[in-house]
C-alpha cells in the first residue's frame, strides 16, 4: 500500500504563506495498491481536487479513472472538493462512494445536495461518469483482491466512521473525526443530581467504548489520527467538538503498539511554524520509543 495525503487540514481550507509546508487543504487521503492497480481515497475535503487533476494528468496513473471513495462523515470539509473533482465529469470514469448516514438520508442525497443550483452549477443528474453510492454501517467488508476493511463508529457530532484496511499482511488505520468517549453524567458528590451507581455505570460505558477504538487501531503499521488541539485547547473549551488532543493520540497509539502515526486534521489557524514547534515537542523518538510519530503534510507518501 501507497498512502499519500492530498490534504491534512480541519474545518476549512486554509492556503497562503503560513500553511506552505504543511498544506492548506482539507483531508483527503489516497491508498493506491500497485501490485493490482487498485485505488481507495479517503474523504473529499478540498485536497481530493488536486487528486482528481493528477488522474487526468498522469499518463501512469490508472486511467480511465476506476477507484473506491470512503467518506468518514458528511461534514462539509470532508465532502466539499467532489464537485471539483475532475475525474467525475468524465465519462469512462467509475467510482464507488461508501459512507456512514443516519435514518434521515442516503450517501447520495448528501453528496448531490452539493449538486444544486443553488450552490453548484451542475446538477448531480449531469455528472457524465459512473457513481454508485453505498450507505454503510459499523462491520467487516471483502473488498475483493486480497483488501479487507473494517469500519468503526467513532466519536463525533455527527455518524463517523473510522476504516482499518488490510493488504497482504500490513494494516493502515484512519481515526479522525472523533474524542474520547465521556462518562456524561455527573460525576460531583455535592451536585444535587450525583447518583453514585449511574455515575459508575456511565464511567463504565465510556471506557468500553475506549477500549473497543483502541482496539479497532490496535498493532497497525500505520494510523492517521486526529489531532486538531493540544490537550490544554481541547480540556478549556473544545470537549464535545469531536476532536482529539495530541497528547491523547500519541499515548493511546504507544499504548497499543502502533508502529506509526500520522497526526492529522490539523487545526487551520495552526501555523507552520506552530506545527514545526509541536514536532519538537511531541515527536521525539526517545520519548516515543519504537512508535515513529510525525506530523501529516500535504504531498507525504508512506509505502507499507
Amino acid at each position: 500500500m501507497k498512502i499519500k495525503f492530498w490534504g491534512v487540514r480541519g474545518s476549512i481550507p486554509c492556503p497562503g504563506p503560513n500553511t506552505v509546508k504543511y498544506g492548506g487543504n482539507t483531508a483527503c487521503i489516497e491508498i493506491y495498491f500497485a501490485d493490482i492497480n487498485r485505488r481507495i481515497i479517503i474523504d473529499a475535503g478540498s485536497g481530493i481536487r488536486e487528486l482528481g487533476n493528477y488522474l487526468l494528468s498522469d499518463p501512469a496513473s490508472n486511467s480511465p479513472v476506476n477507484a473506491d471513495i470512503f467518506l468518514s462523515h458528511s461534514h462539509w470539509d470532508h465532502i466539499m472538493g467532489f464537485p471539483f473533482f475532475g475525474p467525475i465529469y468524465i465519462p469512462t470514469t467509475k467510482l464507488r462512494v461508501y459512507g456512514p448516514v443516519t435514518y434521515e438520508d442516503t450517501i447520495k442525497e448528501v453528496i448531490g445536495g452539493q449538486f444544486t443550483y443553488r450552490y453548484f452549477p451542475v446538477r448531480q443528474s449531469e455528472l457524465s461518469s459512473d457513481i454508485t453510492y453505498i450507505d454503510l454501517k459499523e462491520g467487516c467488508y471483502d473488498l475483493g483482491d486480497g483488501i479487507k476493511l473494517t469500519a468503526k463508529y467513532l466519536n463525533h457530532p455527527v455518524l463517523c466512521l473510522g476504516y482499518r484496511f488490510e493488504y497482504q499482511g500490513k494494516v493502515f488505520c484512519t481515526v479522525y473525526d472523533t474524542e474520547p468517549f465521556q462518562n456524561i453524567f455527573c460525576t460531583d458528590p455535592a451536585d444535587p443530581s450525583y447518583d453514585e451507581a449511574i455515575a459508575r455505570e456511565g464511567q463504565e460505558a465510556a471506557d468500553l467504548a475506549n477500549s473497543l477504538v483502541e482496539a479497532f487501531f490496535s498493532n497497525a503499521d500505520l494510523i492517521v489520527y486526529d489531532v486538531q488541539y493540544t490537550r490544554n485547547e481541547y480540556e478549556s473549551s473544545k470537549v464535545g467538538w469531536g476532536h482529539t488532543s495530541i497528547e491523547y493520540a500519541i499515548s493511546s497509539s504507544i499504548r497499543n503498539k502502533v508502529k506509526q502515526v500520522a497526526l492529522f486534521h490539523h487545526d487551520p489557524v495552526r501555523t507552520d511554524r506552530q506545527i514545526d514547534e509541536l514536532t519538537r515537542r511531541y515527536c521525539n523518538p526517545t520519548d516515543t520509543g519504537s512508535t515513529e510519530i510525525f506530523f501529516a503534510r500535504e504531498g507525504m507518501e508512506i509505502n507499507l
